[in-house]
């Protein structure tokens, strides 16, 4: 990144020396130099060159009630200054996780009244992994230790988090995926439907589930997670038949059923959950994310009223974090979902900025580039494409990463998975903000157009 700032410099030369970041090329990002962010409010981000950024994706997904918000800084500087830390272990506790689990409880769906604390939503599918053993041990049932997943799903990067997930590329770094979890297809029509219709495509994706706990044996299976809708995965929503056919067949097998709800949750969908969305009614969920909005970490696993029932014959569950419950984080999770409830955030998602934006992301079909758009809620993508009518990509040529560097040179961040753009901006985004967010994809996809051309 070229700089005109002594201070960026600086910063950048603090990176290369110092810092490893996090999915990076650590040698090409010591040549190029980080991007440096320094001040946040509402949709925007400045870096240290002075440039304003729309943030498109909250972050990673997670600043949901925006930047800026004095009330959670100010819960946080409250909390520390009365407790600021203890643990959840040897049968103690404190106000603020019993406040926050109750607070939880109330939005969670219908007999979901118990939340498991971590400090991420990796940590929190760790912890998912472990329970739904220990259940199955309980029960008498120890085999049942085989969990299913999707292809190209996300479900952190710890090594049962990275193993849940279906990232190859994650697979082929540190041996995973660790023995017991299995994937099948995932419900990518657009990618994967061939000459099926996206009905079709639904149910036989959805009947890969039923296909592989026949081929592990039923009483193999421990539980199936998947996200309500894949967001790293490249904000893949399932067509109309999927979830309707997966729920017939978790029905029919003793298995139970994990919602990975870390980006979906918190109203993502116009919903307090991907799971009412969808109506899927899930044993386990795991939240992170916009629990805090992200402006501290926080993580955890909420659990079906009759798993606990079981979990409560089982002695000690063997599991937990130092981190657990953090009274500041619970504290900061407690006012992010007052603030969402007292402005009526998520209903002004539902019935106006979701519809508007989803609105104004189609008028982008009929751009040369555009092969799809779809979304839900507060997440789009928008696929790009070399034919529109077969659907036939640019091959080898990074088209995502060219669109993705025109997006950062232009006052937006968007996220390339492969060809697919994607967002997910904050949910206090306004219409005329989504306007401005739009106008710029549409301009950043033109400049990738003539780059694809020159």
């Amino acid at each position: 990144m070229s700089s005109n700032n002594p201070q960026t410099r600086e910063w950048q030369s603090l990176s290369n020396e110092h810092h490893l970041a996090p999915f990076s090329d650590f040698k090409q990002l010591k040549e190029k130099g980080p991007r440096i962010i320094t001040s946040a409010k509402g949709v925007y981000l400045w870096d240290s060159e002075g440039n304003k950024i729309l943030d498109g994706m909250a972050g990673l997904w997670c600043v949901a009630i925006g930047y800026g918000r004095d009330e959670l800084a100010d819960a946080a500087s409250k909390q520390m200054r009365e407790l600021p830390y203890y643990n959840l272990f040897f049968q103690t506790a404190h106000p603020p996780v019993l406040e926050l689990a109750k607070a939880i409880a109330d939005i969670a769906p219908q007999g979901m009244n118990h939340v498991f604390f971590t400090g991420s939503g990796s940590e929190g599918n760790d912890t998912m992994l472990r329970m739904v053993r220990h259940y199955w041990a309980i029960k008498g049932q120890p085999n049942k230790k085989v969990i299913i997943s999707r292809k190209n799903g996300y479900h952190g990067s710890t090594v049962a988090g990275a193993s849940l997930g279906g990232m190859t590329y994650m697979h082929e770094q540190g041996d995973l995926p660790i023995p017991g979890i299995v994937h099948i297809a995932q419900p990518y029509w657009f990618g994967e439907g061939g000459d099926m219709t996206p009905e079709e495509f639904g149910v036989w994706a959805a009947n890969q589930l039923e296909e592989k706990i026949l081929e592990i044996g039923v009483d193999n299976v421990g539980a199936f997670i998947a996200e309500p809708i894949q967001g790293a995965g490249g904000v893949i929503v399932p067509p109309e038949s999927y979830w309707p056919r997966i729920k017939e067949i978790l029905a029919k097998y003793d298995i139970l059923f994990v919602a990975d709800e870390v980006i979906c949750g918190f109203g993502r969908t116009g919903e307090w959950f991907g799971s009412d969305y969808y109506d899927l009614k899930p044993d386990m969920m795991t939240i992170a994310k916009g629990l805090t909005s992200g402006y501290i970490p926080m993580g955890g696993l909420i659990v079906r009223d009759s798993v606990v029932e079981v979990l409560n014959e089982g002695g000690d569950f063997n599991h937990g974090f130092t981190y657990s419950g953090h009274p500041v984080a619970a504290a900061v999770a407690l006012e992010n979902i007052r603030i969402m409830r007292d402005e009526k955030i998520i209903e002004r998602v539902h019935t106006e900025t979701a519809p508007y934006l989803q609105k104004r992301l189609r008028e982008l079909n009929d751009h040369p580039l555009v092969g799809e758009v779809r979304g839900v809620g507060l997440l789009g993508a928008i696929e790009l494409v070399q034919d529109k009518a077969t659907r036939k990509r640019y091959e080898g040529k990074g088209v995502g990463m060219i669109c993705r560097q025109f997006c950062f040179d232009n006052g937006l961040i968007m996220r390339a998975v492969g060809d697919t753009m994607i967002i997910a901006p904050p949910l206090v985004i306004t219409p005329a903000e989504i306007d401005e967010l739009v106008a710029k994809a549409r301009k950043c996809l033109d400049l990738t157009l003539s780059a694809l051309q020159g």
